[in-house]
């Protein structure tokens, strides 16, 4: 009796131990820990484009291959359209304050919150994309110096946007057929270059351009044949004057006590992917953007007025004194990106 009773203590204390292992994570004899029951970092990455706009689907596109290289570590749920009702010139404050915890931006909506960021917006500051992206890569160590001091956050990858023009419902072939227009603009600069050809700027978001057009508040754009496309503008205007006036691009933001949590194997993770977006963003996508998003919109009715030199050159002279003002009043950090930037290229 006391054999059985023996044997039958043994079976138990068998069956207890392999369930002991059980929940605490074994793997049949693999080794080591298979990390299910580590709870994932689960995040939210925030654009106020919309979906099909080529700043969202990067931003879907880095949150895939960042949950994929932590092994499912790593989850961020992206909203885009302005889904969560953050504006565009807000998102700085929502990623300091952790509303969000990765965003991406554009650097002229945020130039009011931020002064450094207006260089990337100074009308003819930049001439091509090759331009944008030297400014880009230049100024990159004082933009996350400035954004961890400032906004306790740092910057994971920069994607570019086409150059900007003016979209009308009249066609544009000099300063004097701007004069009077009502025109969206997308920050202080090109809000500046309206006032200057004797128009009107209504800094407007995103989500309210098309219906301003439809509605008459506004009769006119200037921005980027993306934006032209999200908004589909062939339904509420007629023309396109590429002028090449101004050149933003947008940068994706991670909330640094958010970053400051990971170990340094997910940290890297995080910025070898964004490395790799905004490689492929500056060198694959962007350079054909522009004509790709114009053929869209001429294919479905769009005229494009093709600018003169005079015209350019006028348009020039007459946005001059933005440049000079701005200089005037840039911060310190601001100057000495806009010097050697023009030492880089050559000016």
């Amino acid at each position: 009796m006391k054999k059985k009773i023996s044997v039958l203590l043994v079976l138990l204390l068998i069956v207890s131990m392999t369930m002991s292992l059980a929940g605490c994570g074994g793997n049949g004899g693999n080794g080591g820990d298979s990390g299910s029951d580590v709870k994932p970092v689960e995040w939210i990455a925030y654009s106020t484009w919309p979906e099909s706009n080529h700043q969202s689907t990067a931003l879907v596109e880095f949150a895939k291959r960042v949950e994929e290289a932590s092994g499912g570590r790593i989850k961020i749920t992206v909203h885009t359209g302005g889904a969560l009702g953050y504006k565009g010139t807000e998102i700085l404050n929502v990623v300091r304050d952790n509303l969000v915890q990765i965003s991406d931006m554009s650097m002229g909506n945020v130039a009011g919150e931020e002064p450094v960021f207006g260089i990337t917006t100074l009308p003819f500051m930049l001439e091509s994309m090759d331009e944008g992206y030297t400014l880009n890569q230049l100024a990159r160590d004082d933009y996350d110096a400035l954004l961890e001091a400032k906004w306790n956050q740092r910057i994971l990858y920069s994607s570019p946007w086409p150059m900007a023009g003016f979209w009308t419902k009249k066609p544009v072939e000099s300063i004097a057929d701007l004069k009077g227009v009502k025109m969206r603009t997308y920050d202080r600069n090109t809000g500046l270059v309206v006032e200057a050809v004797g128009g009107t700027p209504y800094p407007l978001p995103f989500a309210d351009v098309y219906s301003s057009l439809a509605t008459g508040a506004i009769d006119s754009c200037l921005t980027s044949a993306p934006t032209a496309v999200d908004a589909k503008f062939w339904e509420v205007l007629d023309y396109y004057t590429p002028t090449a006036v101004a050149m933003t691009q947008d940068i994706v933001t991670i909330n640094m006590d958010e970053f400051n949590k990971l170990d340094k194997e997910l940290q890297d993770i995080l910025l070898s992917v964004g490395d790799d977006i905004q490689k492929e963003m500056w060198e694959e996508i962007g350079p054909n953007m522009d004509a790709e998003m114009e053929k869209v919109c001429t294919d479905n009715g769009i005229q494009i007025v093709t600018p003169g030199d005079d015209f350019i050159q006028e348009l020039y002279d007459k946005t001059s004194a933005i440049r000079e003002d701005w200089l005037k009043t840039a911060p310190e950090e601001a100057k000495k990106i806009y010097e050697e930037f023009n030492e880089a290229v050559g000016r």
